[in-house]
């Protein structure tokens, strides 16, 4: 007999059941794991100088609405979930959004 399958048991609460809505995300990493933020844009983009050089940028006003930090060894596990999730999507929908 080998060892007993893992299965992992979840539940959430009410406030975090929602989600939240983000329309901007971010991908960093320390030396111990990588980290997702999740943004929401506030306002529309403003054309803007850099004081310092004079360069016309965009300002794109962001607001972070959630900070998940995850180590290195589930990157992978999340990318193979996404891929696999981007597929479903993509044959139920017949393509890109």
């Amino acid at each position: 007999m080998g060892e007993p399958e893992s299965r992992l048991e979840v539940s959430i609460s009410p406030e975090v059941e929602a989600g939240q809505y983000a329309n901007f995300a971010s991908v960093w990493h320390t030396r111990d794991g990588f980290v997702l933020d999740f943004a929401v844009i506030t306002r529309p983009p403003q054309l803007t100088e850099e004081p310092e050089s004079g360069q016309a940028v965009v300002h794109v006003p962001t607001r972070i609405v959630s900070r998940i930090r995850i180590p290195p060894s589930q990157v992978f596990e999340l990318m193979k979930a996404l891929e696999q999730q981007l597929s479903a999507y993509e044959n139920e929908t017949g393509g890109s959004p």
